[in-house]
């Protein structure tokens, strides 16, 4: 129950982190672009984790680099298909259906009746939170869906190699080389979009705070949640990030919660207490 109790805790923490530095992601993107943004805080990512991780490049098999490049395709394909996806769907939408990357991956994990309801839960609540009720279903582009889907299921794929990778590698070593190889990937696409923009002082330092709050803080907890914790609670548990962005909206921003907004970070929180019981039953 204890290694549960931290493991959720540090998701929860992750969560807030992203939250926190989403809102200076959406300053960066109209400036510099969706695949600049991404170029710039996975670059500096890397930057900022070297001399805490101060990595090696021997001492390692080749089944151990297969790890990280699994983990590598996932962060570049995570960062980058969202924003497309973005680009053709309701924010709402986009999430919920992103949401079914995660939550089918901890369908596909659990064993219990338990699980199934906390999924289900889960995935009301998503729906509920983000809005998607309201939106046209009928007349949504086909492509955006898809798109909103792939971004969902290279979650699931960073959950399940920072998982591997975190089992094999000391510490954050193969989540840097991860950050440090997507980096590379991303980083020419993000200089044929936005050009010389990104390397503006403001585009710099607000990038910084990007890369730490956004990228270089939660996926350090999350990679160490994940020794922790299962994929299936991991899958559920991040139910909880949108649910924690409408609450962020209402408590600082002093945004209005509707019924199904509330109703459905009421089912979230029940998911997250099923798993929570389902650790203690096992004690």
């Amino acid at each position: 129950m204890v290694a549960l109790v931290r493991g959720a805790i540090l998701v929860f923490m992750a969560i807030l982190s992203v939250q926190f530095g989403g809102a200076f992601t959406a300053t960066l993107i109209p400036r510099v672009g969706a695949l600049g943004t991404v170029a710039l805080r996975m670059s500096l990512a890397a930057l900022v984790l070297a001399p805490i991780v101060r990595p090696h490049v021997r001492g390692h098999t080749r089944a151990d680099w297969r790890k990280v490049l699994a983990l590598t395709i996932a962060l570049a394909g995570m960062n980058t298909v969202f924003y497309f996806s973005l680009e053709r769907l309701p924010l709402g939408v986009a999430v919920t259906v992103e949401f079914l990357g995660p939550l089918g991956m901890a369908a596909l994990g659990s064993r219990s009746l338990r699980d199934w309801l906390a999924i289900l839960l889960a995935l009301c609540g998503v729906v509920g939170v983000s809005g998607a009720l309201s939106a046209d279903w009928v007349h949504l582009d086909l492509l955006g869906l898809i798109l909103a889907l792939v971004a969902g299921i290279f979650w699931a794929l960073y959950a399940k190699s920072a998982q591997l990778v975190g089992m094999n590698w000391s510490k954050l070593e193969g989540l840097w080389w991860a950050i440090l190889l997507s980096s590379v990937v991303l980083a020419p696409a993000g200089f044929i979009t936005a050009g010389i923009r990104l390397a503006e002082p403001y585009h710099l330092l607000t990038g910084a705070v990007v890369a730490v709050m956004s990228s270089a803080l939660p996926y350090s907890l999350e990679m160490y949640a994940l020794r922790h914790i299962d994929t299936t609670v991991y899958g559920i548990l991040t139910g909880v990030e949108p649910a924690v962005a409408a609450a962020a909206g209402f408590l600082i921003l002093g945004q209005n919660l509707t019924g199904p907004q509330l109703l459905g970070m009421a089912f979230v929180v029940t998911a997250a207490w099923l798993v929570m019981a389902r650790g203690r039953q096992r004690e």
